[in-house]
């Protein structure tokens, strides 16, 4: 077992150093995260199954919706909040990368006791400090995305390359953690995840110093909020696309899993149906990190809307012909389109805005993104009261159709409203890329 677990992590490392990601510390920060994924699955399964499995279904849904509402919390004080912080310090983004891995650490420690004590009064405000610093720590690392970036590599390859990492990471300990919890019980998994993020907070701060911006040489005054909107029209249309994917990502969830429960998806026993619809999601988020990596001369701007248009397409054709696979079809594609129009998109921000006011960008982009999966989280659970499959789907389909043409409609408008430039026969300026 030692041997083999040596020739992997050579192996592994072979592939996350590749193309100069190891001279830059792109390696080491795809290590990190992959590392960071794990330990967020051994949360995440350590506090599982009291939510929705074991109670009745009508109870379940309260639960769900409660969890719903209360998950929009921390990621909308992520805006405001966290992404100001860390622009401000962005000259010392290893260090507050390690404090987030550190406070994570000593939270995951509160909420083992927490587990075993049954206390809830202290369990939910340490679960929702760890889904911000969570959220804080994934910020911080798109922000540091374009420093550690070699030069073979464009950003949306770096980006899925991190991604895919991270999610292979995340599917191996969430497996294993699983098969902890039920042997050693959900406080010792808690504990190792605790372990874990100290080793990675220890990893952080051993990061290259490039990575930190360094000092401005003159004292800037912090922009406002108002400016965190100001993205201009090619990062907008993208997270409104963005957004529109996330709507329907939350719907699935939640949409699915109640008309499996409700017995209203026949074909299959509901545990092996939830097997296949979750290995429909993670098949497809593996699958828009590697096409991401692949996709090296391809516009982002045209990646986003084209995965918006796949989505809107299968959503429709599941609403026709709806069956257990055509259910599992749209999980498999939802989960693709999400995954590779999230890589896209930190590619556009991380291009288009400048360094100043980029962490509070993500953050804004974080927040967005999440309040749209619960929204659609909601629509997916209130319409499990009294929609069967095909209506359920013929509304989202309505909702993305209506996204996707408002989009096109609007980029159509700022393309013809750009003014074209003919450079002179002495202009040797590149002209702008306005995709």
């Amino acid at each position: 077992m030692a041997r083999g677990g040596r020739r992997v992590g050579r192996a592994t490392r072979r592939l996350t150093y590749a193309q100069g990601a190891g001279r830059t510390g792109l390696g080491r920060l795809i290590e990190l995260t992959a590392a960071h994924s794990a330990g967020d699955a051994f949360i995440t399964v350590s506090l599982a199954g009291a939510l929705f499995f074991g109670l009745p279904v009508g109870q379940a849904r309260g639960q769900v919706a409660l969890y719903l509402l209360i998950t929009m919390v921390p990621f909308t004080v992520v805006a405001p909040f966290v992404g100001p912080v860390l622009d401000r310090f962005r000259s010392g983004r290893r260090y507050v990368m390690a404090g987030t891995l550190f406070a994570r650490g000593l939270l995951c420690w509160g909420m083992a006791s927490s587990v075993v004590y049954g206390d809830t009064l202290s369990l939910f405000p340490a679960a929702l400090a760890v889904l911000v610093l969570s959220k804080a720590y994934n910020v911080s690392r798109a922000a540091i995305m374009p420093s550690v970036l070699p030069a073979d590599i464009t950003l949306v390859t770096a980006n899925a390359r991190v991604a895919l990492f991270a999610l292979v990471a995340a599917g191996g300990s969430a497996a294993a953690a699983a098969g902890l919890t039920a042997w050693i019980g959900a406080e010792w998994v808690l504990r190792g995840a605790m372990a874990l993020f100290l080793i990675c907070g220890v990893v952080a701060v051993r990061l290259p110093r490039h990575v930190d911006s360094p000092e401005p040489e003159e004292e800037t005054p912090a922009p406002g909020w108002r400016t965190w909107f100001q993205v201009g029209p090619v990062v907008a249309e993208a997270m409104r696309a963005n957004a529109a994917i996330r709507v329907q990502a939350g719907f699935l969830v939640f949409f699915l899993l109640f008309l499996v429960q409700d017995k209203h998806l026949p074909g299959l026993a509901p545990e092996i149906t939830i097997g296949l619809l979750a290995a429909a999601a993670g098949g497809g988020g593996l699958m828009g990190a590697a096409v991401a990596s692949w996709a090296r001369s391809h516009s982002p701007q045209l990646i986003v809307l084209a995965t918006l248009a796949l989505t809107t397409i299968i959503t429709i054709v599941a609403a026709f012909y709806f069956t257990l696979w055509t259910a599992v079809a749209v999980a498999l594609v939802g989960a693709f389109a999400q995954g590779l129009g999230k890589l896209a998109l930190d590619a556009i921000v991380q291009r288009e805005i400048g360094e100043e006011v980029l962490s509070s960008t993500f953050g804004v982009v974080e927040a967005l993104l999440q309040i749209a999966w619960v929204f659609g989280g909601l629509i997916g659970l209130m319409l499990s009261l009294f929609a069967r499959g095909p209506a359920g789907f013929t509304v989202m389909a309505v909702v993305l159709g209506l996204s996707l043409a408002w989009l096109l409609a609007g980029r159509r408008r700022r393309l013809r409203a750009q003014p074209v430039r003919r450079p002179g026969p002495t202009d040797t300026k590149p002209l702008p890329n306005t995709y």
